[in-house]
């Protein structure tokens, strides 16, 4: 097969728009969509900014440091600083961590580390065995947001950058339809402007780029990714939704970019009209939360009891 724009061998075939492109041909498509992403959710006209990357090590996020670099390290205003989010998962998060210093190490970025073990007193293996009960995700969830935010404040930065691709985002997005959580589908990245009083805007510009696409990106750059799964990832409400989108888009090619332009269509209509809570501090720890208890406080307040119920 022939790239649709030149006469060189195309390496991928784009069903949802009828293209075929080459190597070249394909990164530039990646990369004009990246940008417009970042025009769309960041000000770049500010005279410092500074992008905190989460990076855990998959294609993803790797990606997302990698071409937020290529395209921004250029701006004399803008310094990139990348951080790993470690779990404490066993077997999985080490390789992670792995690659993504390796990468920063690369790139000349700034890479640092910051685990639930130092800041919560458990890792999420320790909290699992704790506490089965519950899907892993209800833990970890809240506490990486909390720590990711964490971290950001502490480097002072603008934005926080998320590797969250199309089929990410489109699942993300089903789920809150679903779920009829209409609090938590208005408040779904990207972020313009410090809405919230303490919380760093999160962006992310991969959301428009299908995973597949994601894949072959990091393997035509040579970014060495950890490809392995997440040992708790077969509980996650996420897997149903992943389904129902792919057997969708096998179907009718385009259906993730369909939902997303509905999500965008409609979001700020809501937001106009649903009455949200006023943000409050934590009275614990102080962060943001829509309650007088962080969701994180509350989780680790059970867990705490939990232990000293079986020590007794």
């Amino acid at each position: 097969m022939k790239c649709t724009f030149c006469n060189e061998k195309a390496v991928y075939n784009v069903k949802y728009n009828g293209t075929a492109l080459c190597r070249e041909h394909f990164i530039n498509f990646f990369e004009k969509r990246v940008k417009r992403e970042i025009r769309n959710q960041t000000d770049l006209k500010r005279d410092k900014i500074t992008i905190s990357v989460a990076i855990s090590g998959g294609k993803d996020s790797l990606v997302t440091l990698y071409v937020l670099n290529k395209i921004l390290s250029d701006r004399r205003n803008l310094k990139i600083k990348a951080f790993t989010v470690d779990e404490g998962i066993s077997g999985y998060r080490p390789s992670g961590i792995e690659k993504a210093a390796r990468l920063c190490k690369s790139l000349g970025i700034d890479h640092e580390i910051i685990s639930f073990k130092h800041e919560f007193g458990y890792t999420l293996d320790e909290i699992m065995s704790i506490d089965n009960t519950r899907i892993s995700c209800s833990h970890c969830g809240p506490m990486r947001r909390s720590l990711m935010n964490k971290i950001s404040m502490y480097n002072k930065a603008d934005y926080l950058a998320l590797g969250i691709n199309l089929d990410d985002y489109a699942q993300s997005i089903l789920m809150n339809v679903v779920r009829g959580d209409i609090s938590r589908y208005i408040r779904l990245a990207p972020h313009t402007g410090i809405e919230r009083d303490g919380l760093i805007p999160r962006i992310i510009p991969l959301r428009k780029i299908p995973e597949k696409e994601v894949v072959i990106y990091a393997i035509l750059n040579n970014i060495d990714y950890d490809n392995s799964w997440c040992p708790y990832y077969r509980d996650a409400y996420r897997n149903e939704a992943r389904m129902i989108i792919n057997m969708l888009e096998e179907k009718t090619p385009g259906t993730r970019q369909a939902i997303v332009k509905f999500f965008d269509g409609t979001r700020d209509i809501l937001k106009n009209s649903y009455e949200s809570k006023d943000m409050k501090r934590c009275m614990i720890c102080g962060s943001p939360s829509q309650n007088d208890v962080c969701e994180v406080c509350s989780d680790l307040k059970e867990i705490n009891e939990r232990v000293l119920k079986k020590s007794i």
